[in-house]
């Protein structure tokens, strides 16, 4: 082993990753990431070696410098030091880590989330949401790297099935709202996850809060270094739940917000007096620098009011996003959809987002935005349910995505998660499907205005196949085409 010798000045300081970074290494490959910054980075070979000396305690360059040298040979103690130098430096200008003279130092420079600051990270400068265009997402980024062995970042746990509330438009049928995970089960699975390097695990439900451990759950998925996802409606938020979420280092708290008239929320959630616990719990995690974000799906009952929730969030820096596409029941009944907005209603939300959001609007006016995603993607993955992602409820039974509950992949009290995810017929067959399994879809011109979702697709069919396009959804991205287009021709013909 290489013996590194301490050097005067600069390169004594110490470092450690702060507070919301994680750090993933997957065989020669490095992954850092930073939760409230929303970034991240990929090492080779080499550069893994450096990010993976790094901890969450604090080191000298020295030992750093030692740990590093044990994986080379033939290189110099005052290279390794200079390239520690020069790739830790890189990492702290880009917000993953800290240095400084002492580990007390380290601790004033980590500074964490905070609505206090002028702009967090959480929030947008223009309230209205985005429609999101078709663009190479990050799963089809891992899937280039990790070809032919793909990894699980991202591990969707169902807590308890139960919920006090009865969403109108809700996805999982109300009579199967009955069980609770077993806290055995959730240690066994949470243990194989961090075997497996899984970086973010999602907590939902149902209610996830109503499960008697939730508060030993959080603190588990801590002390395994996971960035832990809570999705919960906040009605039953208490004050212990709040110093374990502090205490945490959660990538955020995802809740449902359907309109600021207690009436017409209140009307969709099903249960009395909810506008006012969750609004009022929103703000408590807010006072607490919390990191949250508010969704609004817009349906019939508040399809006039949505867009004063974005404003509410954004005067409050909250990230908020409202999606106008609801999908079936996964047992395949259709009566949510009473609820979804039909074609007219769906027009008037995207002319909303237009003329609500200037940075789109530039977007929109861009020289090359007509032409975009026009290109050959036949052979891109469809998304990232069984390459990056994939999800369990309480019972043990895994399946792809949030929504489709009924394709079970297996069970994890009868096989590992690993098992399950290498080599489970289902996983592989959804994991092999390309873009151009969908014939339709590669050639139609308004594929750059829609996200062809296989589950909405199965949930709506009677036969729950996810290769069956559901017409609904393509009028929909036919009209925000048109609406899209023709607002930029409007605007181009009258600069």
């Amino acid at each position: 082993m290489l013996t590194i010798k301490a050097h005067e000045g600069i390169e004594n300081m110490f470092y450690r990753q702060k507070f919301d970074t994680f750090i993933r290494i997957f065989d020669d490959v490095g992954y850092i990431t930073n939760k409230s910054d929303f970034a991240d980075r990929v090492t080779d070979a080499s550069g893994t070696s450096f990010l993976s000396a790094l901890s969450r305690s604090p080191q000298s360059l020295d030992t750093l410098c030692e740990k590093i040298a044990a994986s080379f040979v033939g290189v110099t103690p005052q290279d390794v030091r200079e390239d520690a130098l020069a790739f830790y430096a890189m990492l702290e200008t880009d917000g993953f880590i800290v240095s400084g003279e002492t580990p007390e130092e380290l601790d004033t420079k980590d500074t964490r989330f905070s609505y206090t600051a002028l702009n967090p990270k959480t929030a947008k400068t223009d309230f209205t949401p985005q429609i999101l265009r078709a663009k190479k997402s990050s799963q089809e980024y891992l899937e280039e790297h990790f070809k032919g062995s793909p990894r699980l970042f991202s591990f969707q746990m169902e807590l308890t099935s139960r919920c006090n509330e009865r969403c109108v438009h809700c996805y999982i049928p109300h009579e199967n709202k009955i069980s609770d995970i077993k806290p055995e089960l959730f240690y066994e699975v949470l243990e194989q996850c961090k075997e497996m390097g899984v970086l973010s695990v999602t907590l939902s439900g149902g209610e996830p809060i109503l499960h008697k451990n939730f508060c030993d759950f959080l603190r588990k998925a801590k002390e395994y270094d996971f960035s832990i996802n809570i999705l919960s409606n906040l009605t039953l938020l208490n004050d212990e739940i709040i110093a374990e979420m502090k205490a945490n280092r959660l990538s955020s708290v995802q809740v449902s917000l359907y309109s600021m008239k207690p009436e017409i929320h209140d009307s969709i959630t099903m249960l009395p007096g909810s506008f006012c616990k969750t609004r009022d719990n929103i703000l408590r995690l807010i006072e607490n620098d919390i990191p949250l974000q508010i969704s609004c799906p817009t349906m019939k009952q508040n399809k006039n009011c949505f867009a004063d929730v974005m404003k509410w969030a954004h005067d409050h820096k909250c990230r908020a996003t409202t999606d106008f596409i609801m999908m079936a029941r996964y047992d395949h009944t259709c009566s949510n959809l009473d609820n979804r907005l039909d074609l007219d209603d769906v027009g008037k939300v995207i002319t909303d987002i237009i003329e609500g959001d200037t940075q789109y609007q530039k977007d929109i006016l861009g020289s090359d935005f007509a032409e975009r995603d026009q290109r050959d993607r036949s052979n891109d993955i469809v998304c990232g349910v069984c390459v990056s992602s994939i999800c369990m409820v309480a019972n043990g039974n895994i399946y792809p995505c949030a929504g489709w509950q009924d394709y079970i992949c297996g069970n994890v009290q009868q096989t590992p998660l690993r098992e399950i995810w290498e080599n489970a017929p289902k996983v592989k067959y959804l994991r092999g499907l390309r873009k151009k399994d969908f014939p339709e879809c590669v050639q139609c011109l308004d594929r750059g205005f829609c996200a062809m979702c296989m589950v909405r697709n199965a949930n709506e069919n009677p036969e729950g196949d996810p290769l069956k396009i559901n017409p609904h959804f393509c009028k929909v991205a036919a009209l925000n085409r048109k609406i899209v287009l023709d607002w930029r021709n409007k605007k181009k013909t009258t600069q």
